[in-house]
C-alpha cells in the first residue's frame, strides 16, 4: 500500500467515510498513518525482527526520512536534540529486546530534561510475550521508572488512539518521552481504519495551564515589596517558549537574574541584568544573590542539588519564594515555597505582566539601587576569569570563548556532551536565545552531543552546529559520524583533548588527594586519522595560536564534517566550584582555594 504525500493530504481533508467504505489497514499502515498526521518529519531508528512491518510501512511512504542511526542510543539522542532545538516531539523506532534496552539511556535523558518525545518500540507477537521469546524483554517495566507514560498496544484497533494519546501526553503538561510498545502481529493484523482521532480526551489526565489568580496577584505583592528581588529560571522556560515573557518581565521591573544550565538563553547573557548560571559551577554573583535575596521568584525550576547546594545551608537565610511550575509536584518538593503558582510558565507570566502593567505599584528604586550596588560589589571579582598561561599550551576556556567571538551574532546552535567542557561551554559561551543550547542537565549523559548536533542539522539545516565535547564523552557515540556522512549532516566538532577524564579527575585532586583512580586515558585514538577514515576532516590543534585560525578554516568547510582534536592543558579545572555537601556560597574561586 503505498501512503503517498497526495494520499496524505487528501485524507486528512476529507470527511470520516461511510464504515462500509472504511479501508483495512495494517497495524504497521496505521501507525505512519498517525505519524503522518502528527506532521512528523524525521524518525531516527534502527531496524530489527520485531519492526519489519513497520519498517516496510516506511518504505511505502514518501513524507518522513528515516535516519539509520549506528545505535539505538543515539537514535534516541538524536530524536532528542531535535525536540530541544525545535520545540516539536522527537520520534525514534526501535526493535524489541536489545533495541529497547539500548535506548534506555536515550529515554532517560529525555525524562530528566523534560522533553516531549514518542518512542516506538518492537515487541514479541502478543502470544510470546512472557515466555522468554526471543529479543524479549518487560518494555514497559524496564521504561516505567524513565518515561512520563507508556502503553502496550494489544489489540490493533487500539493503536491510532493509543498514538494520540502518546503525543498529546508527550507535549502537553510537563513535556516528556512516551513509550508505545507494539508486538509484532500487531503490526501485521488488520483492522478498519477510519482517521486519525482529531482530540482525545484522558479522565485521568488533565494537566493545569492557567494559573491561580489569586496566587499570581499574591505573589506579585510580594514581588513588588521586595528590597533584594531575584528572578531564578530554569527549563521550564524555554520548555513552554516563554522566553519572550520572562524578558518582558525582567525589564520592566529591573530585577536581577539567573537561570540554571537547562534555561540558558531564556534571558540574553548580554544584558547585565543577568548575573550568569547559578549552582555548583555558577558565578559568585549569581550564587549570592540566591543566598542573599528577600524575595525569590522561581519560574520553571526544581532547586535541584546541583543549584542549591546544601538544603540546610540555603534554608538559613529567611527570604520568601514564589514558585511557579506546570508539574504540582515539583513545586515543594525540595525547598518549602510561600506561594505556590501551579501554571504553564507562558500563560502565568503573561497575567503577571498585564497586572503590573495595569496596576500603579511599582519597586522601591532606592532598595532596588542598593540591591544592584551589593551585586556589582560582588561582580567585580570576575570569577570566571582564568590564566591565560605563557601562551604554551591551550586553555579549554580560551577555546569557547574564541568559538563565541566568532558566532555570537551568526545563526549557530551549541551542543556538549557531559564533563568539564560542558560548564566552560555554558560558562563561557554567552546565550542570548533560547534552544541555542543544547545538552544533558539532569541525567549528565555522556555521548549526547554528535547525536544531538545530528538531528539538529537536519532539522536546521542553514544553521552552524557545534558539539562541544571531551574525548572521553565523544567515543561513546562516536559510530554516528558514520550517519553524520550518510545523512549529510555537516556538523563542527570541537574536542577539548585533555587526556583525561577531566570533571572525574578535577573531583580526585580535589576531594581525593589527588588519587586519580582510572581516570587518565592513555590509549586514545589518532582523532584526526579517525574522522578521515569515517570520510570527514580532521584536525590537530596544539599550540593557542593556532585556536582561531582552525576554527575559521572549519566554518568555511560548510558541507563537511569537521573534528577538531584541540589538545588542552590537562591541569586545568572548573571554578567557580561548590563542593559537595557545601552550601552555595561556600565557593572554591581558584587554585588558590584548594
Amino acid at each position: 500500500m503505498e501512503i503517498s504525500k497526495a494520499e496524505s493530504s487528501a485524507t486528512s481533508a476529507m470527511p470520516h467515510p461511510a464504515p462500509k467504505s472504511v479501508p483495512e489497514l495494517m497495524g504497521s499502515e496505521i501507525l505512519i498513518k498517525t505519524l503522518q498526521a502528527e506532521g512528523v518529519k524525521y524518525i531516527w531508528g534502527y531496524p530489527g525482527g520485531a519492526v519489519l512491518y513497520i519498517y516496510d510501512a516506511l518504505y511505502k511512504q514518501d513524507t518522513m526520512q528515516h535516519v539509520l542511526v549506528r545505535h539505538e542510543q543515539a537514535a534516541v539522542h538524536a530524536a532528542d536534540g531535535y525536540a530541544r532545538a525545535t520545540g516539536d516531539v522527537g520520534v525514534a523506532l526501535v526493535t524489541s529486546g536489545p533495541g529497547l534496552t539500548n535506548a534506555v539511556t536515550g529515554i532517560a535523558t529525555a525524562y530528566m530534561d523534560s522533553i516531549p518525545m514518542v518512542i516506538v518500540a518492537g515487541q514479541v507477537p502478543t502470544h510470546a510475550i512472557g515466555q522468554d521469546a526471543f529479543q524479549e524483554c518487560d518494555t514497559v517495566g524496564i521504561t516505567r521508572p524513565v518515561v512520563k507514560h507508556n502503553f502496550l498496544v494489544k489489540d490493533v484497533r487500539d493503536l491510532a488512539l493509543t498514538m494520540k494519546k502518546a503525543f498529546h501526553i508527550a507535549r502537553s503538561g510537563r513535556p516528556g518521552p512516551v513509550v508505545v510498545d507494539i508486538p509484532k502481529d500487531v503490526s501485521f493484523k488488520k483492522t478498519p481504519y477510519a482517521g486519525y482521532p482529531e482530540t482525545v480526551e484522558m479522565r485521568s489526565y488533565n494537566p493545569v495551564r492557567k494559573g491561580h489568580s489569586g496566587q499570581i496577584r499574591k505573589a506579585l505583592q510580594l514581588l513588588l515589596a521586595a528590597k533584594r528581588p531575584y528572578i531564578y529560571t530554569g527549563g521550564g522556560v524555554v520548555a513552554s517558549n516563554a522566553s519572550a515573557e520572562l524578558r518582558a518581565l525582567v525589564d520592566m521591573l529591573g530585577y536581577p537574574t539567573t537561570q540554571t544550565l537547562m534555561g540558558l538563553g531564556s534571558y540574553p547573557a548580554s544584558d547585565r541584568k543577568f548575573l550568569g548560571m547559578l549552582g555548583m559551577h555558577g558565578t559568585m554573583e549569581a550564587n549570592n544573590a540566591m543566598q542573599n535575596c528577600d524575595v525569590l521568584l522561581a519560574v520553571g525550576a526544581r532547586f535541584d542539588d546541583r543549584v542549591i547546594g546544601n538544603p540546610k545551608h540555603f534554608s538559613q537565610n529567611e527570604r520568601k519564594i514564589i514558585h511557579i511550575d506546570i508539574d504540582p509536584s515539583s513545586i515543594s518538593k525540595r525547598v518549602k515555597v510561600d506561594i505556590p503558582i501551579v501554571g504553564d510558565v507562558k500563560d502565568v507570566l503573561t497575567e503577571m505582566i498585564a497586572i503590573i502593567r495595569e496596576g500603579s505599584v511599582k519597586p522601591d528604586p532606592a532598595a532596588l539601587s542598593a540591591w544592584w550596588e551589593t551585586i556589582e560589589g560582588w561582580r567585580r571579582r570576575d570569577c570566571l576569569k582564568y590564566d591565560h598561561g605563557k601562551g604554551d599550551v591551550i586553555k579549554p576556556q580560551y577555546v569557547v570563548e574564541t568559538l563565541w567571538n566568532m558566532t555570537k551574532d551568526a545563526d549557530a546552535y551549541i551542543t556538549s556532551d557531559v564533563g568539564q567542557h560542558q560548564m566552560w561551554a555554558a560558562q563561557y559561551y554567552r546565550f542570548d536565545e533560547p534552544r541555542r543550547w543544547i545538552n544533558s542537565g539532569g541525567l549528565g549523559t555522556m555521548g549526547v552531543g554528535i547525536p544531538y548536533a545530528m538531528g539538529i542539522k537536519l532539522a536546521k539545516p542553514e544553521s552552524e552546529v557545534f558539539c562541544v565535547t571531551g574525548e572521553g564523552s565523544v567515543q561513546m557515540c562516536i559510530q554516528e559520524l558514520s550517519t553524520c556522512l550518510q545523512y549529510n549532516t555537516p556538523i563542527k566538532i570541537l574536542a577539548l583533548n585533555n587526556r583525561y577524564l577531566g570533571m572525574v579527575r578535577q573531583w580526585q585532586e580535589i576531594e581525593y588527594s589527588g588519587r586519580y583512580s582510572h581516570s587518565y586515558m592513555d590509549a586514545l585514538p589518532d582523532f584526526v586519522k579517525l574522522a578521515q577514515a569515517y570520510g570527514h576532516v580532521g584536525m590537530l590543534i596544539e599550540r593557542p595560536e593556532d585556536v582561531e585560525g582552525a576554527l575559521r578554516e572549519a566554518r568555511k568547510l560548510k558541507d563537511r564534517t569537521v573534528f577538531m582534536d584541540f589538545r588542552t592543558d590537562p591541569t586545568e579545572n572548573v571554578f567557580p566550584m561548590v563542593k559537595a555537601g557545601m552550601g552555595i556560597t561556600e565557593m572554591l574561586l581558584g587554585a588558590e582555594d584548594l
